[in-house]
């Protein structure tokens, strides 16, 4: 799949409506239970960025973006207004504010994920566009430090230990990080009436999560 490293204009992203999505099957016995089936083993994220578009340059600017993806062929980054951090929106990330994985002695390469709680359930979800710069790990409660201890692929989310500073066997693993969601156009035209749109009309732009 291409993958463009761009973000979409984040003044826009913030305006956007949308969130996760999950897919249920359900079945209705002759009993009147029912079946509950999820063949999805995680979320996907729809949103519509339409909503902050509110002038003729943002219109210009979405259909110059538009064009260089070439619609619906090229992915991209999306900013998540509500959901972006390895934290609460309002918070700042810390090194220790997600598990992504326990030491071995040996294990270089760690995967950044967000994991959602609630009611003594949980659900993990891999991070693979976190944002350059932002990235903080630590290994037992200690903070590491990037380039010296670490690295980070900005393009796949992977924490990578250099030699000589692998995590130790049962050393906890976290991390803290900024994130973008990974999302293409879902549809291959924008249709914009521009009178319409003077009048108030709010311009159609939906989006979809890729996985990558």
């Amino acid at each position: 799949m291409s993958f463009h490293e761009v973000q979409f204009p984040q003044r826009l992203a913030l305006g956007a409506t949308g969130g996760p999505e999950r897919k249920t099957d359900i079945v209705t016995l002759a009993s009147g239970f029912e079946e509950r089936n999820s063949p999805w083993a995680g979320s996907r994220r729809r949103y519509n960025a339409g909503f902050a578009v509110a002038t003729l340059g943002d219109l210009h600017d979405v259909i110059a973006f538009f064009e260089a993806r070439q619609g619906r062929l090229h992915a991209f980054r999306f900013r998540d207004p509500l959901d972006f951090k390895s934290c609460a929106p309002g918070a700042t990330p810390q090194p220790t504010d997600q598990a992504i994985g326990t030491g071995t002695g040996s294990l270089a390469a760690f995967q950044l994920m967000k994991t959602y709680s609630s009611g003594g359930a949980s659900q993990t979800r891999a991070i693979k566009k976190p944002v350059a710069g932002t990235v903080r790990v630590a290994v037992g409660g200690t903070e590491k430090a990037l380039g010296t201890d670490f690295t980070v692929d900005a393009a796949s989310g992977i924490v990578t230990f250099l030699a000589g500073h692998l995590p130790g066997a049962g050393a906890a693993v976290t991390a803290g990080f900024e994130f973008d969601v990974p999302v293409r156009f879902d549809s291959d035209r924008l249709e914009i009436n521009i009178a319409a749109f003077e009048a108030g009309d709010i311009p159609d732009i939906p989006l979809v999560e890729v996985m990558l």
